[in-house]
């Protein structure tokens, strides 16, 4: 059974003082003014101009800063690359790469659903629902490494992991290599490419990795901000960029082309000695300092890839305002058997943002 998300944000946050922010405001009364917070028309001023005139981002300690800019384009593709793409894309739809041949790619990465698929965690093969929340591909050639725990080093590695997981797609590479070799058309489009031969697995996960090259954010009002300023934001998103470089810190982690620093974060939510528990990066690591950690993913599209976190946790992004307002989950030291306790990031601190601030951030977050 799935806990409401107050519930379960109270929960994490452990302490009650804290549970007030894990729902929405009530609207009632006024919020508390911003602390220092620069006039609309200061705001204006400041961010008028492109990302490198901007006033330098309030950081805390141990962050890794790089400033915005837009995503660089990836090497113009071969002819070839170019084929093996199409091939890719056709077998990203194709349900004969699953055990049961029911499963496609597409079933977790829908386009209208941001490239995910709108569910907390995705049901694989036998309708057996996995641990993690399925990751958008919009940034998947820009990342390195990939999934939420980092395991796989390239695209082509990161193609093969769902379709042999037992819990996703449950392929047999052997039988699903051999499935594919006998489609007359998939013969025929490997030979264009490489010549006469067998079909393997590596050329299924070239051709998918081929496609996935070719995914890309959705062009957006942040794209615009690269060419015209922040000028083009309204009031309140405006606000929602200055809170997102300073007071809210969001900007430690997420910075860079991808708003991702890429590396790997403990926020207090991998449900450690308890059911559900996820380790995270310390199960492809085994380094004590990697449990519960998971990496920083993309915020480019996120207004589109709901639910949110490792574990889909969190429908609306204001759920996830509220965690970071509390200064993440906190947890539990109950021996876990598999793994020595979590370090809280340091990063991570209660934040004291009004209930007007989240709402600014939010609606900055959707310009992304």
């Amino acid at each position: 059974m799935l806990m409401p998300v107050g519930k379960v944000l109270c929960r994490l946050l452990a302490g009650a003082a804290l549970c007030i922010v894990a729902v929405k405001a009530s609207g009632k009364g006024e919020p508390a003014a911003v602390e220092n917070m620069p006039s609309t028309a200061q705001l204006r001023h400041l961010y008028a101009g492109l990302p490198e005139t901007w006033p330098r981002p309030q950081l805390k300690e141990g962050a890794h800063f790089t400033e915005f800019a837009p995503l660089s384009p990836l090497p113009a593709p071969t002819a070839q690359e170019k084929a093996l793409a199409a091939i890719g894309k056709r077998l990203f739809d194709d349900p004969a790469l699953s055990g049961s041949g029911q499963i496609a790619c597409s079933s977790c990465h829908a386009a209208e659903l941001g490239l995910g698929d709108g569910l907390r965690t995705a049901f694989g093969d036998g309708r057996q629902r996995g641990r993690r929340n399925a990751m958008s591909l919009y940034t998947a050639a820009w990342m390195t490494p990939l999934f939420w725990d980092g395991r796989a080093a390239s695209l082509e590695e990161q193609a093969l992991g769902p379709i042999t997981d037992h819990k996703e797609m449950a392929g047999d590479p052997k039988a699903v290599a051999a499935r594919i070799r006998r489609d007359a058309g998939y013969r025929a489009a490997f030979a264009a490419i490489d010549g006469p031969g067998a079909v393997t697995m590596v050329d299924l996960t070239r051709a998918l990795a081929a496609y996935e090259r070719t995914l890309a954010p959705p062009r957006s009002r942040w794209t615009r901000v690269f060419s015209a300023g922040g000028q083009i934001l309204n009031d309140e998103e405006l606000a929602g960029l200055h809170l997102f470089r300073t007071k809210a810190g969001c900007v430690s982690c997420h910075n860079g082309p991808l708003l991702s620093d890429q590396r790997f974060h403990n926020l207090g939510i991998s449900y450690y000695g308890r059911p559900f528990e996820d380790l995270g990066r310390y199960d492809v690591t085994g380094d004590s300092a990697d449990v519960g950690r998971f990496r920083t993913p993309s915020l480019l599209g996120i207004g589109r890839t709901a639910p949110y976190m490792h574990n889909g946790l969190f429908p609306a992004l204001e759920d996830v305002l509220a965690l970071y307002n509390a200064g993440g989950g906190k947890d539990r030291n109950r021996p876990s058997g598999k793994a020595p306790p979590p370090t809280h990031d340091p990063l991570l601190a209660p934040l004291g943002l009004t209930p007007q601030e989240r709402t600014a951030l939010v609606a900055f977050l959707k310009v992304l």
